[in-house]
This record gives C-alpha cells, sequence and structure tokens, in this order.
C-alpha cells in the first residue's frame, strides 16, 4: 500500500504561502506535477500513492471516480493561480505521473495541460511529459496527446523478458514498450523515454543485457534504469519474507548498473544523472531537473508534493478526501514544512551530487571537504572537476553515491 505521508505544521485553508516563499520567484524557474492516482492492477514493488478500482470501492464515493478526475485536478490547477498571485512566470514543465495516467481519457490529460496553459500561460520551449503504460495507449491515443501538446513520453518498459515482468507483476507483454516508442514518433513525439527496473528477483546478467539491447533498439533518445528497491507493505516485499523469491543483493546492483553504463554509452546514450542516459542535451528530462537543482513546481493531485521558495508541502493522499477538499473551495495541503537555509544546502548535496555536473565544494563545510578530498584520493570523485572547484561523481562513485553524499553533508 501507498507510503505514510510525513508530519509537518498544517496548510492554510486558502493554501496561502509566506511572502518570503514568493520573494524572487521570477528568476526562477516553475513547473507543474500532475498526479493520476490510478492503476488497472497493483505492481507487486510498488509503494507510490495509487488505487484500483477495488481499492477505491466504497471509500470514496463519486468524488473519487475516474470520470471526473480531470475537473478535480483543474480546481487545484486554479488554486495555484489564486496562491500564487501575480507571479509572471510561464510554466516550464510539465509532467504528468502516477500511477497509470493513460488510463484517463486522452482528452483529460489535455484538459489538464490546457488549464495550465489558460491560467499560467506555457513557456515557447515548455517540455510536457506524461508516463504512458505500453498497453493502455494506441497511436490514436498518442496522436490526440501530441495535438494536444504533448512533446515528450515516458514508457514503463521495466523488462523485455516475460518472467521478469511476471515476478513484477507487470501486465504488459514483451515487445509492446518498443512498438510503442515506433508509434510516439510517427505521432511526432519529440522525445520518448523509456524506464528500466534491474535487480529483479530470478532475473540473469543475460536478461538485463537482453532488456537493454530491446531498449536501445527501440530508438528512445532517454532511458532511465533503476535498481529494484523492496518496500516494506507491498505484495513482493511479502513474498521475499515467505522464502517464494530471493532477495537480489547490492553486488548484483552494482553489476547490473556497469553492463547498462557500458551497454548505453556503446549506444550513444551519457549519463547526466546516476539513474538516467540521454542521447542529447535536448533529451534530458528537464522537468526532473527542477526537482535536483531545487526550483520551484506545484504537485497537483492526491498525495502530490510541491515546492516553492523554500516552502516544501503535500497534499492529502486520498482521491475522496483530495476531491472533498477542492469541492469545500479549500486547500488539498496535509502539511507543510519551511526549510531552513541549513536544510536546502543539505538538500542541494544530496541532489546535485548526482547530476553529471556535480556540486559546488563551496557548499560544503569543513568535515564534508575533508570527505571529499578522501574521496578523490579512493577514487569516488573526478579530478579535473575538483580542481575546478566542482564534486563529481566518477563510475565508482556512482556506484556508492548514497555513502558518498552521507559524508559530504556532514
Amino acid at each position: 500500500m501507498p507510503s505514510a505521508l510525513p508530519d509537518g505544521e498544517p496548510v492554510p485553508a486558502d493554501g496561502a504561502l509566506p511572502a518570503s516563499a514568493l520573494a524572487g520567484a521570477a528568476a526562477r524557474p516553475l513547473g507543474f506535477y500532475l498526479h493520476v492516482p490510478y492503476c488497472a492492477t497493483r505492481c507487486g514493488y510498488c509503494d507510490f500513492n495509487t488505487y484500483t478500482a477495488t481499492e477505491l470501492r466504497g471509500t470514496g464515493g463519486v468524488l473519487a471516480s475516474r470520470d471526473n478526475y480531470a475537473d478535480t485536478l483543474v480546481e487545484e490547477v486554479r488554486l495555484a493561480r489564486k496562491v500564487l498571485g501575480d507571479d509572471p512566470r510561464r510554466v516550464r514543465t510539465v509532467f504528468v505521473g502516477g500511477g497509470t495516467p493513460t488510463l484517463l481519457a486522452a482528452g483529460d490529460l489535455v484538459r489538464m495541460l490546457g488549464a495550465i496553459r489558460e491560467e499560467f500561460g506555457l513557456a515557447p520551449d515548455a517540455e510536457i511529459t506524461t508516463e504512458a503504460n505500453p498497453e493502455s495507449v494506441d497511436p490514436a491515443y498518442l496522436a490526440t496527446l501530441r495535438e494536444g501538446g504533448f512533446n515528450r513520453i515516458s514508457f514503463g518498459m521495466q523488462s523485455a523478458r516475460r518472467h521478469v515482468l511476471r515476478i513484477l507483476d507487470r501486465t504488459h507483454t514483451p515487445g509492446r514498450p518498443e512498438a510503442c516508442v515506433a508509434e510516439a514518433r510517427a505521432a511526432g513525439f519529440d522525445h520518448v523515454n523509456l524506464d528500466l527496473i534491474y535487480g529483479t528477483p530470478g532475473e540473469s546478467d543475460d536478461d538485463w543485457r537482453a532488456s537493454l539491447e530491446a531498449a536501445v533498439g527501440a530508438g528512445p533518445d532517454h532511458v532511465s534504469a533503476y535498481a529494484l528497491i523492496v518496500e516494506e507493505g507491498t505484495q513482493l516485499a511479502r513474498r521475499i519474507r515467505r522464502g517464494e523469491v530471493p532477495m537480489t543483493d547490492d553486488d548484483v546492483h552494482a553489476d547490473r548498473y556497469l553492463i547498462a553504463e557500458e551497454m548505453l554509452g556503446r549506444a550513444g546514450f551519457e549519463w547526466y544523472e546516476v539513474s538516467n542516459w540521454a542521447t542529447s542535451e535536448a533529451g534530458r528530462c528537464l522537468h526532473n531537473e527542477l526537482y535536483w537543482r531545487g526550483a520551484d513546481w506545484w504537485g497537483a493531485g492526491p498525495g502530490a508534493h510541491s515546492h516553492v521558495g523554500g516552502v516544501r508541502w503535500w497534499n492529502v493522499k486520498h482521491p475522496g478526501a483530495y476531491a472533498a477538499a477542492l469541492a469545500d473551495g479549500r486547500s488539498p495541503g496535509a502539511g507543510r514544512e519551511i526549510l531552513s537555509e541549513e536544510d536546502r544546502r543539505v538538500e542541494r548535496i544530496l541532489l546535485e551530487l548526482r547530476l553529471r555536473e556535480g556540486v559546488p565544494l563551496s557548499l560544503l563545510k569543513e568535515e564534508g571537504l575533508a570527505a571529499s578530498r578522501r574521496a578523490l584520493t579512493d577514487g569516488l570523485l573526478q579530478q579535473g572537476p575538483y580542481e575546478r572547484g566542482h564534486a563529481v561523481l566518477t563510475l565508482r562513485g556512482r556506484l556508492l553515491a548514497d555513502a558518498v553524499v552521507r559524508d559530504l553533508v556532514d
């Protein structure tokens, strides 16, 4: 089931932000994340804030319906306009995620995007992305999205091997994600991503190589590859605990990452974030870079998180409670926190170290600087960037990124 929300102070009923959050906003990029909380089935590894029809039955009534969800989310976009007031920024990125956004009608996704265009305006070169399940789209659906303004799409491929997909409880058939790439290109999408997962119980090195080969051969300009994390409370965690499937260890994850780096690099992809590769600068996911660089974004939808000018808040999780709040003219915010300068410094290190450009050494305190020198000596940071004032991970450093970050934030 979905993980719990953090604690925090109450969000004002009108969603108002402190004046400090809006100070200097015009100089920062603004993005929107639109969360669609519906899935046809729950994947065994998933703890995202998503709901199947069975899970919603009797808990949210008509307010939790997929049929009127777009109308509800549009109301939060209008709330965002009120909260941000005369903020002059046009929206730089929009990312529709979930869940399975493409369970909604294509026209609903276009209408949600239209509300942002109407209330804020879109930057001339705005990146507009939706995630998609390979089995929930067809050429006509993709054409409607493209005509409605979407220019980037991300398909959940996960694996090319049927037995691996079965362990993950993925319902699409092998080969369908690759076909979707061709259909998206034919519809006119500028950028296409395939999401992969490595380290699934029962997956071999050859299985992983086959998945990478299939992904590259499909012709996307972006690939995301994530190590499987087994979250407590998921069906997969219960199966591992019962001994039905084996747990994959960290050494296997490291080997799979090295295979990904080698095969993607050979195919013309370059890493720009620890888990993301693109064939060009233009192929990078600008929306995710807003997160990694601490820019401003408004997250609309149940359980969605937002950040504006050092204020972070999150919405109530259940679609019924979310819709009820907006129907009553209230913010759906469940809690918020105002980040201190130290909080923001630490988060910059945590996130920016994962990027190809690295993190400025000027952000490190004395103990962090000492740790960075040790990491340089140990071959975890690159020499050239370090001499120019940046901590940038080596390939070995990427394998140990979490440990490096822990040392640098001291």
